[in-house]
């Protein structure tokens, strides 16, 4: 079984290929907060709707002190396409081998009709200033889970899409 991190945990460091043909590390953003979200597959409709509300809700978690990161198994070329399409601006990260995913607790046992499967586990963890982990959240849903996540972190404001 995997192992899932819990607050307080050192956030595991990382670096992988970023949409845009680079590079992002963890330690890119050292002494700043991070939201890591992790999700199955782009260009789905559970995984659209869900970057979709981060995309939505930039500006206003940026404001707050937050980066955000999507890490997926999808291949690079695959995340560009997604970013291209739906306007992602944050960076999309590619875990082909979901190593990454898996020292964050966001791969294992899946169940889908009856059948029993290795897979990436929807989930999104907030890293501290510190490198510290401060939130993890597991079997997320994609609807409503941002909204949870802002109640969940105390920021109040509307995203900018609600605003006047």
């Amino acid at each position: 079984m995997t192992t899932r991190l819990v607050p307080g945990d050192a956030a595991p460091l990382f670096s992988l290929p970023t949409a845009g043909a680079g590079t992002t590390s963890l330690t890119d953003f050292a002494g700043q907060r991070v939201i890591l979200f992790f999700y199955p597959a782009a260009m789905t409709p559970g995984c659209t709707k869900e970057a979709c509300d981060f995309r939505d809700n930039l500006a206003s978690l940026q404001s707050h002190g937050y980066q955000v990161l999507g890490i997926s198994p999808d291949p690079v070329a695959k995340l560009e396409k997604f970013a291209a399409r739906d306007g992602l601006s944050y960076p999309l990260l590619s875990d082909e081998d979901h190593a990454v995913a898996l020292a964050y607790g966001a791969w294992g046992e899946k169940k889908n009709y009856g059948k029993s499967y290795q897979g990436l586990i929807r989930s999104t963890v907030v890293i501290g200033p510190e490198g510290g982990v401060e939130v993890a959240q597991y079997n997320v849903r994609a609807t409503g889970h941002v909204a949870k996540l802002r109640r969940d972190l105390k920021i109040a404001d509307a995203p900018a899409h609600q605003l006047g």
